[in-house]
């Protein structure tokens, strides 16, 4: 028989084991109550947003808003405008579709006038006007390539001649495609996506900074592949990356002149730029690794734009990347 202080620990371990049972008896009830509970995407917003699996589709390069399935999300119809940009001039790349055009119609909505630089999507384009309009505010069309030097002086120029002044770039035209082996990446789509990614972002910088007046801005649009890497989109990912530095630099760079700079990093957002990249399950499956369990919509995104646009909300803020990833 065991006896004196080996006899008080025994006992008091088989104490230690009864408790520990009260305890599991009391999750596992509660595990029943809340069984299939809580488990459905979670809604954060201010109305109700497409979860995944998102319908199946592949489309055609550049994409166009009006064929994705469902379309984005763009109006932000719970959004007030408070005047934040009055008089201001904003030069978006990219802005006929997707973010670009959220950030369009917000910055309208906050008194802006819009200049617009895009590819060939031109009924995206003309829809996006008619957007900006119906906010009060006037919106030029540019058509051309962001990897053209020749077409980011020539954007500037219209959007001087339109409006007199710029105080505002938006560095977001993109291009992305995936590659399922490192050796399938050609030197033709490498170079596409280096030109329209950084090289663009350069030239429509080296462009726009001699207008800009002190207070003015730059926002360029990176992404979580440039945080985090995409095993499948090896030069789309080096660019982010490029990006993110780059906006890190110039801030530093254009700060002597009052210009702050700074960089939006999303994680998945449904725009036309995935389903016009992945195969059709895996535009299924699009989004639904974050916590939100889908994909953001450009309304959701672009209220990050004018904070960092407007000087009343980030007047000391430059050199920053702000990531809106969905608790990916």
């Amino acid at each position: 028989m065991v006896s004196g202080p080996k006899r008080e620990f025994a006992d008091q371990t088989e104490q230690v084991a009864e408790r520990q049972q009260q305890i599991q008896a009391q999750v596992d009830a509660a595990d029943q109550r809340t069984d299939g509970k809580g488990k459905e995407p979670p809604q954060t917003g201010q109305r109700t947003y497409p979860t995944a699996p998102m319908p199946e589709q592949h489309h055609a390069k550049p994409g166009h808003e009006g064929e994705i399935e469902p379309e984005p999300m763009f109006e932000a119809p719970a959004y007030k405008g408070s005047q934040k940009l009055q008089g201001k001039v904003a030069l978006i790349t990219g802005g006929d579709s997707g973010i670009g055009r959220a950030v369009a119609v917000l910055y309208a909505r906050e008194g802006a006038d819009i200049a617009i630089a895009y590819l060939s999507e031109h009924k995206d384009a003309a829809e996006t006007r008619q957007a900006v309009e119906r906010e009060g505010g006037r919106c030029l069309l540019m058509a051309g390539d962001v990897g053209d030097p020749a077409f980011c002086r020539h954007a500037v120029a219209e959007t001087l001649a339109a409006y007199g002044r710029i105080d505002i770039l938006v560095n977001n035209a993109a291009f992305q495609l995936h590659v399922p082996r490192l050796e399938d990446l050609t030197d033709e789509h490498f170079d596409q996506t280096m030109k329209t990614n950084l090289y663009g972002y350069f030239y429509m910088a080296r462009a726009s900074v001699p207008h800009l007046p002190q207070g003015g801005a730059i926002i360029n649009t990176g992404s979580v592949a440039g945080i985090e890497g995409s095993d499948h989109l090896l030069d789309y990912s080096m660019t982010k990356g490029g990006i993110h530095a780059f906006t890190r630099a110039l801030s530093g760079h254009l700060a002597p002149r009052g210009i702050r700079v700074n960089a939006v990093a999303p994680g998945p957002v449904w725009t036309p730029l995935n389903p016009a990249d992945r195969p059709p399950e895996a535009v299924a499956k699009f989004g639904a690794q974050t916590r939100m369990k889908r994909p953001a919509q450009p309304e959701e995104i672009a209220p990050a734009y004018v904070f960092l646009a407007a000087p009343s909300c980030s007047s000391y803020i430059t050199g920053e990347i702000l990531p809106i990833i969905g608790g990916y």
